[in-house]
């Protein structure tokens, strides 16, 4: 079964950093491309980045400067980290898997004092 399961979401204030994973199962994540996801309530979906199977990465404007997607292969796990947090990142994030248009159930971030 094709999985992803999303996890490191939680209460930050502002300025601080999280770590969000999605542990991929039933593929091979670093033979795919995946893209992180984010939907803060009321708006819609914000693609916020993406690693393609060569480990080439894309940032969009609004983490970039502040984030990195990384992966490691050997625990089939992708990585967001996001540092220097905002109000406006406060979102749920979902790591999706780009080929098969699937999503994990997400992880939610607040971004509060």
């Amino acid at each position: 079964e094709v999985r992803l399961v999303e996890s490191g979401g939680g209460l930050v204030q502002p300025g601080g950093a999280l770590r969000l994973s999605c542990a991929a199962s039933g593929f091979n994540l670093s033979a795919s491309a995946i893209s992180w996801v984010r939907q803060a309530p009321g708006k819609g979906r914000e693609r916020v980045s993406v690693i393609n199977r060569a480990g080439s990465t894309w940032l969009s404007d609004s983490v970039k400067g502040r984030s990195i997607i990384s992966r490691d292969n050997a625990k089939n796990t992708l990585y967001l980290q996001m540092n220097s947090l905002k109000p406006e990142d406060t979102a749920v994030y979902y790591c999706v898997l780009i080929e098969a248009s699937l999503r994990g159930q997400g992880t939610q971030v607040t971004v509060s004092s």
